[in-house]
């Protein structure tokens, strides 16, 4: 494995040499690598020069990104992430304020899977810190109360510039702070992604502001606003249609009203397709003997273990509806699979009800929700990257042909069907507001009393198919 170090570089002349030195000489766990990932700010000075002389005598350990102009902290460190290649990533300053020597004590529950993102604290119990200045201190400790406010956390130091992280999950965050928010603002966006973080203790060696300390009273008020502006924003992830996923989380009482429209259905050792971050699988969960929860995401899986984690009955594994690969470590050994909004946005969904099938044992049940009715087809269903919308027949015959024998096929949520229509054929859009779904969700107990009796085509259907018993035709 690797470790990629991070280092946002601006007019540090004086220190980068002597800190790329210290980095390439600090201890790591044992196989683990490190690439070092310089991303100069645009420096005035001869930084540039220092990092391509160290770089010199460690070929192919580090690498440095340039840019003419100076952006901010946060923008050398997108550039940075967006290069690193380990599968761990640690943030370092280009000065000597923090000692690389603490790198293995940063990583190891990164290493251990106990955590997503690690933070050095200055101010838990620790060998040693440099006492400066009182106001300084003030103010960190009263910006990261504030941000644990807003986050619902309990950082002793949210303004450290130690920290580690998963890189895939760095990676699928958005950074939209140019300067030093980058710290309130990776701190709220990892506690909205309900990241596991972690402190450990660190020592500190830190400047006076005639040794080239930058950060000041601008960038405490820059960091308050960057921690109100994140706490109201709900862009979270990179990808939009993940972060439609993640609204969805927020309607807990349609989830639950689609889980107990299946729920009849669900046996005791359930796969469940495309789980994502569990919108659904905190509600099925319970009672089964066995639940696996499946998603080719992998980020999804690790919020949905840290969602569910209090459940030893629930497993997870990466599973690609579309690779019939995936299927085969389960085929055969479940009762139930549940399969929900995923078949749409699979080319070959024939394939793939022919996999679910394999992994059923004789006499278990396929649950599958697809959307209804390709006359509604519109801009969201692009957007969600949706192959098609089902009739009742085509469904029902796909199941026929994959080797199921169709039990019912249930008409699930007509309520909804004249607001998709009008967001997505009418209006166009490609994504519905938050506001529209929780107000949505307030009126679930209503609707799901009025929902069979509307006169029109429901928003989707459910079809649930058996695996029928093979009959032996060998000698009585």
């Amino acid at each position: 494995m690797k470790l990629s170090v991070l280092v946002p570089l601006f007019n540090e002349e004086e220190f980068v040499g002597t800190l790329l030195e210290r980095v390439m000489a600090a201890p790591l766990p044992p196989g683990l690598e490190r690439e070092i990932v310089v991303a100069d700010d645009g420096s005035t000075d001869s930084s540039v020069e220092e990092v391509e002389a160290v770089a010199a005598r460690y070929p192919n350990a580090i690498r440095l990104l340039k840019t003419q102009r100076n952006q901010g902290k946060a923008a050398a460190l997108r550039r940075a992430i967006a290069e690193a290649r380990g599968e761990f990533a640690i943030i370092q300053d280009a000065d000597l304020e923090y000692d690389p020597r603490e790198y293995q004590r940063i990583v190891a529950p990164l290493l251990d899977g106990r955590a997503d993102a690690v933070y050095g604290s200055r101010f838990m119990v620790s060998g040693e810190r440099r006492v400066l200045y009182y106001w300084h201190s003030l103010a960190n400790h009263l910006l990261t109360g504030i941000c644990n406010i807003f986050a619902d956390l309990n950082l002793t130091d949210m303004e450290t510039c130690y920290k580690g992280f998963r890189t895939p999950l760095l990676k699928s965050i958005p950074i939209r702070s140019q300067r030093f928010g980058f710290e309130p603002e990776i701190t709220i966006k990892l506690a909205k992604r309900q990241a596991r973080i972690f402190e450990v203790p660190i020592t500190y060696n830190g400047r006076t502001y005639e040794e080239g300390k930058k950060i000041g009273l601008k960038d405490a008020i820059e960091a308050f606003w960057v921690i109100l502006r994140t706490f109201l924003s709900h862009e979270i992830y990179l990808d939009e249609d993940k972060g439609i996923l993640d609204a969805f989380s927020t309607v807990q009482k349609f989830n639950r009203w689609m889980a107990d429209t299946i729920r009849p259905y669900v046996g005791k050792e359930v796969l469940e397709v495309g789980a994502g971050i569990g919108n659904l699988t905190q509600h099925l969960v319970s009672r089964r003997r066995k639940y696996v929860a499946t998603d080719l995401d992998h980020e999804h899986l690790k919020r949905l273990s840290v969602r569910l984690s209090g459940r030893p009955n629930l497993e997870t594994a990466v599973l690609d509806a579309s690779r019939a690969e995936d299927f085969r470590p389960f085929h055969g050994r479940m009762d139930t699979v549940v399969c929900l909004n995923v078949l749409e946005h699979i080319e070959d969904d024939l394939g793939s009800l022919k996999s679910i099938h394999a992994t059923l044992r004789e006499n278990g049940r396929a649950v599958i929700l697809v959307p209804h009715g390709q006359s509604l087809f519109n801009s969201l269903d692009k957007e969600l990257g949706h192959w098609r919308r089902y009739s009742e027949e085509e469904l029902h015959r796909r199941m026929t042909d994959a080797g199921f024998t169709v039990e019912t096929m249930l008409r699930f949520n007509r309520i909804a069907r004249p607001g998709w229509w009008f967001n997505g054929t009418v209006l166009r859009r490609r994504t519905i507001g938050r506001f529209q779904l929780r107000s949505f969700d307030r009126m679930v107990w209503l609707f799901r009393r009025i929902d069979a009796d509307l006169p029109w085509s429901p928003t989707s259907i459910i079809a649930v198919g058996r695996k029928e018993k093979r009959l032996d035709h060998g000698l009585a």
